[in-house]
């Protein structure tokens, strides 16, 4: 049976409309039903029911007979769950954190992905188990309630941090085999490049049109949870590109920090594509992406694409210095790919070799550290346009014949 969710719509600030819409979108990405929303100006928070007792009264009044859950497009406190939920004759009442929960829950394939979302649950659920029994079943879990919501409520305190400890421990082992796949790569010399931005940019859509993939794409919210990599050329240097979870406003932060292991292949990489969508608010959508990573350490160059410029909607404003691309079509994605090469440049020099057969065998002990784009065999050696990483060119100045502009 399909989820009927109406919304509780606060307005703080100018940027509601954009949050309004977005819940429309995580609800429908949730499988569930919009049914209506109703709007309040908040001048003060009420600790109690974080709206006041008018508009409490007058929800009430509007959903009086009607089976449905209760979403309160903000944050709310157990206290306030509770408070609301009494007060609408007991609906379920869950908040915008509890549904993108519920969103990860239902997207989430890989073992990480999945022990990364129930951790972020359980740290969610722990503050607000008070008691047993009513109270904690609408508590536990958001539309369908997935996750932890599907597990016995009744567990203690003591059994909840039992699991998030073993839970913790598990992506430490998962971080630290990633953290070795990552030395690995940089001792293979192979770049790599993230994209990361909003969700629902079209990441994935891009990631198959740069390097011939197959990754699931969607129009929701979330599509994709778990980390993709796939390797790509330009011009006969190898890189790996790799698709991560797009980023929200509000983003809740026990997710962040469940998805921080997953994330560092976005911190960690030696470019970032932050994808936003040319029709859509794409201004907003880079600030929210450049915010989130900056607070988990980013420091990396990054190019701003946007997407979908193959849309009659696509923005007239595009910002100085930003790649215009349509996943879609393949338009623009040549000058999409020479940015990327020309970003990482000057980790490579593009050069002509000359190799005398008589130094052949010492080529062949060091070619490893090359790309090798074209051979030509002569009559005194072979001639070889390579592609050497910077911190290896020095072991070539013997061989080197003549440099070719980058």
């Amino acid at each position: 049976m399909t989820e009927i969710v109406y919304v509780v719509q606060p307005i703080e600030n100018e940027n509601y409309k954009t949050l309004h819409a977005e819940i429309i979108a995580l609800i429908e990405s949730a499988g569930a039903e919009y049914a209506g929303t109703i709007y309040q100006n908040i001048r003060e928070i009420n600790p109690a029911t974080y709206i006041g007792e008018g508009k409490l009264a007058e929800l009430n009044e509007r959903l009086r007979g009607l089976d449905l859950t209760v979403l309160f497009n903000g944050n709310l406190s157990p206290s306030q769950t509770l408070n609301i939920s009494a007060a609408l004759g007991g609906k379920k009442v869950i908040d915008r954190t509890t549904l993108i929960l519920d969103i990860f829950a239902l997207r989430a394939q890989s073992s990480e992905g999945k022990i990364q979302v129930e951790l972020a649950q359980l740290k969610y659920l722990y503050p607000r188990l008070k008691g047993k029994g009513e109270a904690l079943s609408r508590l536990g879990g958001g539309i369908g309630t997935r996750g932890p919501g599907e597990t016995k409520l009744e567990i203690d305190r003591r059994h909840i941090r039992t699991r998030i400890h073993a839970l913790e421990s598990k992506l430490d082992e998962t971080a630290k085999r990633r953290s070795m796949q990552t030395q690995r790569r940089k001792k293979e010399r192979v770049k790599t490049v993230a994209l990361v931005g909003y969700t629902n940019t079209g990441k994935s859509t891009l990631l198959n049109a740069i390097t011939g993939a197959d990754v699931l794409t969607k129009n929701a919210l979330f599509a994709t949870l778990d980390p993709t990599a796939r390797a790509f050329e330009i011009e006969s240097v190898p890189f790996l590109l790799i698709d991560t979870v797009g980023f929200l406003q509000d983003l809740p932060h026990n997710l962040i920090e469940a998805f921080r292991s997953t994330l560092e292949s976005a911190v960690n990489c030696d470019l970032a594509l932050i994808v936003c969508d040319g029709t859509g608010e794409h201004e907003m959508q880079l600030q929210t992406t450049l915010s989130t990573l900056r607070d988990m350490g980013f420091h990396a160059p990054y190019l701003v694409v946007l997407n979908k410029n193959d849309s009659e909607n696509f923005t007239s404003e595009i910002p100085k210095n930003a790649l215009s691309v349509s996943a879609k079509t393949g338009n623009g994605l040549d000058n999409l790919k020479q940015a990327i090469f020309q970003a990482l440049k000057d980790e490579f020099i593009c050069t002509q070799l000359f190799v005398p057969y008589s130094d052949l065998s010492v080529y062949n002990e060091l070619k490893n550290y090359l790309t090798e784009r074209e051979i030509v065999y002569t009559d005194f050696g072979v001639k070889i346009s390579a592609v050497i990483p910077m911190i290896y060119a020095e072991k070539f100045r013997r061989f080197l014949n003549k440099k070719s502009d980058r």
